[in-house]
C-alpha cells in the first residue's frame, strides 16, 4: 500500500505524540508500504525550531525508509490564544498550499490535537477520494477549555467546531482511551464508526543498575527522588511539585523536560534547593533515568478535563517504579494507574497529600516494590508495542474495506 500519515510532530521529538507516529510510519515502512508523512519543523517539548532545522521552509527526507515531507510553521513561545491559532494556521496554510508531492495513497492517517493536521488530512483524504482516519490522542477543545490560556474559551469554542468538521469526516475514528468517547460523540460522530487505539510503551526497558545512574546524577543512595519527565506546560500544574519541594527539603524533586512553562518554574523554585530542572536525555539514558528515580509522578491541574492518558505514563510503567498521580479522580490518567495497579493517587495541586504519599512510599520499600513491579507486567499484558501498531494496520484494512463497499 502507499500511506500518508499527517502529524504535525514527528521524529527528532522524542516526547509526546512523535514517537508514536514516527513508530507507526517506520512499521509500515518495515512492512513494505509506501510511507509518507507530512510534518511540522521538530519543536517540541522546548517549543522552538530544532537548530538543525532553522530557516528552512520545506525539506524532504528519508528516515528509516519513511520519506517525510517538512513544512515550515510558527512556533508561539507563549500559549496565548491568538498565539496557538496562528500555530495551526501557519501549520495548515503550508500543508494544503504544499502538500506532499507524492502519488494517490490508499489511506491518510492524522494524528489529533493538531487541528491543522486534523483538517489537512480529511481535505487530502478527500482531495484523493480514499479513506480517512484521524486518531485523537488529544482534543484541543476541551484542552483548551480549562488550561488557563488567555482566551481559552474562545479558542475552545473554535477549536471544537474545528475538530467535530474533522471527525465527522472520517472513515473511521481511533481514540487512545474511551474516556473520549462521548465528547467525540457530542461532535456527531456515530459510534460504531469509533474504535481504541491505545498508545504502547515506546521505550526500552531500563537494563543496568540503579546506583550506577544514581551516582551519575548526583543522587544519593539515601536521598527520596521523585521525577517528573515530559513536557512542562500550563497543563501538567507542575507547581504542586515546586510546593512538595518547599514543603520538605529532604525530598528531592527533579523536573527532566522542557516546555514554555519551564521558565515560570525556575523563578518559581529559585529559593528551593532540593527542587532540580533537569534537561531532557538521549533515548539510551532515558529509561535508566526513570528506573533511578524512587517515585515518577504525573501531575495536571484540577480545572483540566483529563480525558486523555498522558504519554509518559508507558514509560513510566516500563521503568518498574512507582507512580503518585496528582490528577482527577474520574480521568482517563486516574484509570490507567488503577488498571495498571502500579501507583497511587492523590487530589490534584495538592502539594501536602503528594508528599504524604511520597512519604508512605519511602517508609515502606516493599509497598513501593510491589507497585513498581505492577508496571513492567501492565506493559507486557497491555502495552506492547506488537499488539498496539497491528490496532493501526487494523483500522487501514477496515477502513479500506469500508471505502469499497
Amino acid at each position: 500500500m502507499r500511506l500518508l500519515l499527517v502529524s504535525t510532530n514527528y521524529a527528532p521529538e522524542h516526547t509526546g505524540i512523535g514517537p508514536y507516529a514516527t513508530q507507526v510510519a517506520e512499521h509500515w515502512a518495515a512492512q513494505g508500504h509506501e510511507t509518507h508523512v507530512l510534518a511540522g519543523m521538530p519543536h517540541y517539548p522546548a517549543w522552538s525550531v530544532d537548530p538543525a532545522y532553522a530557516g528552512k521552509w520545506r525539506q524532504t527526507e528519508l528516515r528509516a525508509e519513511v520519506t517525510i515531507h517538512r513544512r515550515r510553521h510558527t512556533v508561539p513561545r507563549r500559549q496565548t490564544a491568538v498565539q496557538r491559532a496562528l500555530f495551526e494556521g501557519s501549520v495548515l496554510a503550508h500543508s494544503l498550499a504544499a502538500p506532499p508531492r507524492m502519488g494517490r495513497p490508499d489511506a491518510v492517517v492524522a494524528q489529533l490535537p493538531s487541528l491543522a493536521g486534523g483538517i489537512a488530512g480529511a481535505r487530502l483524504a478527500a482531495r484523493w477520494k480514499v479513506p480517512y482516519i484521524p486518531v485523537v490522542q488529544d482534543l484541543m477543545g476541551a484542552a483548551a477549555e480549562q488550561s488557563g490560556i488567555q482566551g481559552g474559551d474562545r479558542a475552545a469554542a473554535v477549536a471544537g467546531r474545528v475538530e467535530a468538521y474533522a471527525l465527522r469526516r472520517a472513515t473511521l475514528v481511533g481514540m487512545i482511551h474511551e474516556t473520549f468517547t462521548e465528547r467525540v460523540a457530542a461532535m456527531g460522530v456515530p459510534r460504531e464508526r469509533m474504535r481504541i487505539v491505545p498508545n504502547w510503551s515506546h521505550v526500552s526497558a531500563p537494563s543496568r543498575p540503579r546506583d550506577e545512574m544514581r551516582a551519575r546524577l548526583g543522587w544519593g543512595l539515601g536521598e527520596t527522588i521523585v521525577l517528573h519527565s515530559g513536557n512542562m506546560g500550563l497543563k501538567q500544574g507542575l507547581e504542586v511539585l515546586v510546593e512538595t519541594a518547599r514543603l520538605d527539603p529532604k525530598t528531592r524533586v527533579v523536573l527532566m523536560g522542557d516546555g514554555n512553562q519551564r521558565q515560570p518554574l525556575e523563578r518559581l523554585s529559585a529559593d528551593v534547593p532540593n527542587l532540580e530542572m533537569m534537561q531532557p536525555v538521549g533515548d539510551e539514558d532515558f529509561p535508566e533515568v526513570l528506573a533511578a528515580a524512587d517515585v515518577l509522578a504525573v501531575t495536571q491541574r484540577a480545572s483540566v478535563l483529563d480525558m486523555s492518558v498522558p504519554s509518559k505514563l508507558t514509560s513510566y510503567f516500563a521503568a518498574g517504579r512507582p507512580v503518585v498521580a496528582s490528577v482527577a479522580d474520574s480521568g482517563g490518567t486516574a484509570q490507567e494507574v488503577r488498571r495498571s495497579g502500579a501507583g497511587v493517587l492523590v487530589p490534584p495541586e495538592d502539594p501536602a497529600a503528594l508528599l504524604a504519599a511520597v512519604r508512605e512510599l519511602a517508609a515502606d520499600p516493599e509497598a513501593s516494590r510491589k507497585l513498581g513491579a505492577a508496571g513492567p507486567r501492565h506493559v507486557a499484558a497491555h502495552l506492547g508495542r506488537a499488539a498496539g501498531l497491528a490496532r493501526y494496520d487494523a483500522l487501514i484494512e477496515e477502513a479500506a474495506r469500508e471505502s469499497d463497499r
